[in-house]
């Protein structure tokens, strides 16, 4: 995938990716509490959480659960390419990945996954 479009080279197929349970392991761990420190910080916060809310819904398709605990595993995970302490410029790849992962899965999140996004900041 290409960071910089978001978009796949060509042949490849979202249906290629492979499901993998220490994403979705990390992602249970950890995403609500990045997630909670990260909220004012990035623009994608919302998508994040309705993609989170894809993953975990049993109607999703393997393929997209993998890019979905993949992209938010990268999100959550420790280790960057541009630390995310980094002022303007730590979520960039963050960012970037989050939005090729949006992109892959948009016919899967579902209208439910986003209103329960929207839930979450009205709660908060």
């Amino acid at each position: 995938m290409d960071n910089q479009t978001g978009k796949l080279p060509a042949g490849v197929l979202v249906e290629s990716f492979e499901y993998d349970k220490k994403n979705e392991e990390l992602v249970k761990k950890s995403f609500w509490s990045k997630t909670k420190k990260a909220a004012g910080k990035i623009p994608f916060t919302r998508e994040a959480i309705a993609m989170y809310y894809c993953a975990m819904d049993a109607k999703t398709p393997l393929w997209a659960k993998g890019i979905a605990f993949g992209a938010l595993a990268y999100f959550i995970s420790p280790i960057d390419a541009i630390p995310d302490a980094l002022i303007g410029l730590g979520f960039t790849d963050d960012a970037a990945v989050m939005a090729a992962g949006i992109r892959a899965i948009a016919g899967q999140v579902k209208e439910e996954h986003k209103q329960k996004a929207e839930e979450f900041f009205e709660d908060s």
